[in-house]
């Protein structure tokens, strides 16, 4: 099944096209009419030749007593025969076609035509089976009632030459020409979009979050409206960026005093509920609803201070002055550490693998350890009992840091949604894990804007789940 096509055609091709047929056009007219001024010119030059030829010959015709003769001499006879590329021949025949002198075999042309007497008439005909032209012209006794008449011929082989070099003369060099404007003109539109092509990479090279007005100064006039109206929607979408961003981040500001004053009624609560006369049997029924409150506060808690991040994070590495070479092990240490704390209070061993030497990478110290906590978060909250955290030197400059773990790891499908806000995979309703489903968005958010990529892979390549950070230099 073809697939649609995404676009109309090229503006090169529509600016060719329509030359590409004039030019074809004009072609064959050029062709005809070289064949028709190479033909008329052979013709004219060789049948002038002929002409000649007649005249003289007619020329040495003798009136005697015993009827007409032609004079001719050895090295006359030579000079009319001389071509030896063309088949050359004449004969002197009388009124009735009888011939007189010269080869018996030459075409007689029909004798009743009074113009020959005036000047020498021209026919087509076949010679030994070869195509000639040929010229006649008749001549009368001044004192006998008797004519003669001079039939020349010759074949068309150096007509046909001299037709086909007229022909390659005209055409060659209009081929070339035709060649060499279409190639100009190729050159020409390719050089007068070349500004667009590079309006072009120049978007392609831009940040996600770099929404600056595209430049005019090298746009073709006809483009800049285009252009202009692109600048346009870049300013709509910038101002409507900006907008949900501030929208996202003074709602999760201003919840976050009455999230923090539930969390604080909810325990001042359960301090007085505690200080109360208890039951006897000891039974609280009171104490597992209040738990489930506070950590839903706290929950809700986290989810604001991760909306906050998300939204500081959309706008404060925007700036590369923030952005420095630095040695970012000891941030990965200083990041690593409370997590260590907390896993082994949990069980489990959080590692860290890292070089003696320093390993420089362009990165923000605030914000990458934000990018190694959620990361760290992520695996503690859903990875296995061990936890390892690498980072290695890449060998063209920048670094690279890896968290892995040996939990169940992730379907090979759902790999591309981990990065999804608020995604926290299959029944994550049913989970009880604190979760906010921001975390891995706002470190691959983050690990984009400082210049640098976020990957994970899981099961079957890796046996749990790996996510790399690899940072420019």
């Amino acid at each position: 099944m073809s697939q649609p096509r995404r676009h109309g055609p090229s503006i090169r091709r529509q600016l060719l096209q329509p030359l590409l047929w004039i030019w074809l056009l004009g072609t064959a007219a050029a062709v005809g009419g070289a064949y028709l001024l190479a033909r008329n010119s052979a013709n004219a030059a060789f049948d002038r030749s002929l002409q000649d030829e007649a005249t003289a010959l007619a020329a040495k015709v003798v009136w005697s007593d015993r009827g007409p003769l032609l004079d001719l001499t050895r090295q006359a006879r030579e000079l009319v025969t001389w071509d030896t590329e063309d088949r050359n021949s004449f004969a002197m025949v009388d009124a009735d076609g009888n011939v007189l002198a010269g080869d018996a075999t030459v075409p007689i042309p029909p004798m009743r035509n009074r113009k020959t007497f005036e000047q020498p008439v021209l026919f087509d005909a076949e010679y030994e089976n070869e195509p000639v032209r040929g010229a006649v012209f008749s001549v009368a006794s001044p004192m006998l009632d008797r004519s003669v008449s001079i039939v020349v011929v010759e074949t068309t082989r150096k007509r046909n030459v001299l037709v086909r070099d007229i022909q390659l003369g005209i055409m060659l060099p209009a081929f070339a020409l035709g060649t060499l404007t279409f190639v100009l003109l190729g050159w020409g539109i390719r050089r007068g979009l070349q500004p667009l092509r590079e309006v072009a990479a120049d978007v392609a090279r831009r940040d996600a979050a770099d929404w600056s007005p595209l430049p005019l100064q090298q746009v073709p006039a006809e483009a800049v409206p285009l252009i202009e109206r692109i600048n346009m929607l870049l300013a709509d979408v910038q101002q409507s960026v900006s907008l949900q961003r501030r929208f996202v981040a003074d709602a999760a500001h201003q919840l976050r005093t009455p999230v923090a004053g539930i969390r604080v009624l909810a325990q001042e609560l359960e301090q007085e509920l505690l200080a109360l006369p208890q039951p006897a049997a000891g039974d609280l029924p009171w104490q597992p609803l209040l738990q489930q409150l506070l950590r839903s506060s706290e929950r809700l808690s986290r989810l604001i201070g991760q909306l906050l991040s998300l939204a500081r994070s959309e706008t404060a590495l925007s700036v590369n002055a923030e952005q420095v070479p630095m040695d970012i092990v000891p941030l990965v240490r200083e990041s690593a550490e409370p997590m260590v704390l907390q896993g082994l209070r949990e069980g489990r061993s959080v590692a860290l693998d890292a070089p003696d030497e320093p390993v420089v990478a362009r990165a923000h110290p605030l914000w990458l350890g934000e990018v190694l906590t959620n990361l760290l978060d992520n695996a503690r909250r859903y990875g296995g009992q061990h936890i390892v955290v690498r980072v290695r030197p890449l060998s063209g400059g920048g670094a690279e840091v890896q968290v892995e773990d040996d939990g169940e790891g992730v379907a090979p499908e759902q790999l591309g949604r981990m990065f999804e806000p608020f995604w926290r995979g299959e029944r994550a309703d049913l989970r009880n894990d604190g979760g906010t489903g921001l975390g891995l968005a706002i470190a691959r958010e983050i690990v984009e804007r400082l210049g640098g990529r976020l990957d994970v892979s899981s099961r079957p390549s890796f046996p749990g789940i790996r996510f790399t950070v690899r940072l420019a230099a």
